[in-house]
């Protein structure tokens, strides 16, 4: 069983190898045409072109929303009328405003779409199966901003999958590393215009009301637990300094270790927004965001497994490191799966120009792929035996019930 399953794996990679070419050209042509949360047209018909030219998939454009897609592969194996395991892989590939892809979302939908080609192949070279098999790959819009995977959740787009599987790049290669529940707002304080110089007493000073609120959060942040989070900026701040600001705009975003805490921190925030509107006479608007992403549920079966196929590519794995939030988070809470991390061959810091350039680059074409190749191999694994399956899902059901509990 061992030896058969072994050469399963090889198929993965051998498959994955021979579709690099087409594989890197659909990282590259996202990469070169950046698009920002619910506006990824292109990169959404790129990739439904993508699988609607590979032999037997079944692809869905606009599904759900508009530049989502569903492309699925199956069911085969097993008997008519068994239940069916669905592997789902997830593709992003939402870029960033004014820097492009400078957290490599080009290279998540190219890993995404890898893995899902090299499983099916593994999957056709066997005619006999434990179970029926099926496979579905979601391109999921609007991470950075919205999120688009929360959407999908809504709409019941996960309800079928048994496990599902996606990998981010950065710096280092990791089974895991902590992704922070995080919540955001839009703080709008409206005053009254007037002549700094001339008649200042007629203004209400809607810049007064920012800075005061800025300040009162940057106080606050001493008594925040470690765990805890909040930054924020002033998006807009007055026009000409003889006029009296009559509206000001800050974003903020809290972040904490369990989505649970996310009430508790936004209450603090609250009362520093509102203290400032009111010490200053300005109105104050605030604007929650449209969904709230939730701390990634781990699944250490899963992460084990990755690991030990990492390893067998040549992966080494750092053990600690920091990342920011995700809406796989919430996925993680609807469906057992991984998020790992994986090196891109540069050690530029996410959302930055130079992390742009890397994930263009050539040279993280083969960590890319090869991080494509561990999840597949990852999904065999829990494919070929039923055991493993029922082991992921009850160390899901366990770590929902853990984090349930008051």
């Amino acid at each position: 069983m061992a030896e058969k399953l072994q050469a399963l794996k090889q198929q993965v990679c051998c498959s994955i190898d021979e579709a690099k070419d087409k594989l890197h050209g659909l990282g590259d042509a996202i990469w070169h045409h950046p698009e920002l949360a619910y506006e990824e047209r292109h990169a959404h018909d790129t990739l439904v072109r993508f699988f609607t030219q590979e032999k037997g998939w079944t692809v869905e454009p606009h599904y759900k929303l508009e530049t989502a897609f569903r492309a699925t592969w199956g069911p085969v194996g097993g008997a008519d009328g068994e239940s069916v395991v669905n592997v789902g892989f997830l593709c992003e590939y939402d870029a960033l405003p004014s820097i492009g892809h400078a957290c490599g979302h080009n290279l998540i939908a190219e890993c995404g779409a890898a893995a899902a080609l090299g499983l099916k192949a593994a999957l056709e070279s066997e005619e006999a199966w434990p179970v029926l098999i099926k496979v579905t790959v979601l391109g999921t819009p609007a991470e950075e901003d919205g999120g688009g995977k929360v959407d999908l959740l809504q709409e019941g787009s996960f309800q079928d999958l048994d496990v599902v599987f996606m990998a981010h790049p950065t710096q280092k290669n990791a089974t895991y590393l902590p992704a922070m529940a995080i919540h955001s707002v839009l703080v709008k304080y409206h005053g009254r215009a007037a002549h700094a110089s001339a008649y200042p007493w007629e203004g209400v000073n809607a810049l007064d009301a920012a800075v005061m609120a800025y300040s009162n959060i940057s106080v606050l942040r001493q008594q925040f637990r470690p765990d805890w989070r909040i930054h924020g900026v002033i998006k807009h701040g007055g026009v000409k300094p003889n006029i009296i600001p009559d509206y000001t705009e800050l974003e903020y975003y809290m972040r904490t270790a369990s989505h649970r805490d996310l009430p508790n921190i936004t209450a603090k925030a609250e009362a520093c927004f509102h203290a400032a509107a009111m010490a200053t006479g300005c109105e104050v608007e605030l604007l929650f965001g449209k969904n709230d992403f939730y701390e990634v549920l781990r699944n250490r079966t899963l992460e084990d497994l990755y690991e030990e196929n990492g390893k067998a590519l040549g992966m080494k794995f750092a053990i600690d490191g920091f990342s920011g939030s995700t809406d796989f988070g919430n996925v993680s809470h609807a469906v057992p799966g991984i998020h790992p991390y994986f090196y891109i061959g540069s050690e530029a810091l996410n959302h930055t120009a130079e992390y742009t350039a890397a994930s263009g680059a050539d040279k993280a074409q083969f960590y890319t792929l090869r991080t494509a190749k561990a999840l597949a191999m990852t999904a065999l694994d829990v494919i070929f035996s039923p055991d493993v399956l029922d082991k992921v899902k009850q160390e899901f059901r366990e770590a929902k019930l853990r984090e349930e509990k008051p």
